[in-house]
């Protein structure tokens, strides 16, 4: 346990690491580009991070539990369930206890009440567009998911028709979420109320996939000369 607290706890692969944590599969060019350094330094990195089974390779669009194609080596990499534990989920069993006591001694309603103090926390001093603050919904979204960023999810914000979707690819308390559906409630309402418009909770990894999504229909701009109705 020592010598893997070792390997991992050097910045670059770490950020080796967190690359993968927020894009998925990824090829070791890509991740080399993204953070400057040579490609064979990258796959240095990843060749001890396979032998730690922190990382496994993949097939670019792999879905979970299937296994990599046999003859020609993948060229791509992501994170185990060790790989990911490394960003936090350490704590979780504290989390899913605590809550445990805070249903059998309040049930839902009180679960609830947690959930949205959780949130409030996180994102409570957050303008919204129904604020005065005359805030575009864009920025608001924006706010959120750097909010979200320093909480532990890593997210990335990604345009879909006439919307965005917050794409949080690690969430610190999905253990908790899956036993105590009130968590993920409570951050669609509090986000719903802050862009000022219905969300639609895509995906979650609370309940297996590989990334949260949740999808933010945005009003149409206006073209330049028009006025709003």
């Amino acid at each position: 346990m020592a010598e893997r607290k070792r390997s991992v706890g050097g910045d670059t692969r770490h950020a080796v690491m967190a690359q993968m944590l927020k894009r998925g599969p990824v090829a070791a060019a890509d991740i080399a580009e993204e953070l400057g350094i040579s490609p064979a330094g990258v796959r240095r990195h990843l060749d001890i991070l396979l032998e730690e089974s922190l990382v496994e390779t993949c097939r670019p669009n792999q879905v979970a539990g299937e296994e990599a194609s046999r003859g020609r080596p993948a060229k791509h990499y992501r994170l185990t369930d060790l790989g990911r534990s490394q960003f936090g989920e350490s704590y979780e069993d504290i989390a899913v206890g605590a809550l445990d006591m805070v249903r059998r001694l309040g049930g839902s309603d009180a679960v609830g009440e947690f959930a949205r103090q959780r949130v409030e926390a996180m994102l409570g001093g957050i303008p919204g567009v129904n604020d005065g603050a005359e805030r575009a919904p864009e920025d608001v979204v924006r706010d959120v998911a750097a909010a979200l960023e320093r909480n532990g999810y890593a997210v990335t914000l990604d345009s879909a028709g006439g919307g965005v979707q917050i794409c949080q690819h690690h969430c610190p308390i999905s253990s908790a979420a899956a036993a105590n559906p009130e968590l993920c409630e409570a951050e669609h309402e509090a986000i719903s109320a802050l862009v000022g418009r219905h969300v639609q909770p895509l995906a979650l990894i609370a309940d297996g996939h590989g990334v949260c999504t949740t999808n933010i229909p945005l009003p149409p701009r206006a073209s330049p000369g028009e006025h709003p109705g």
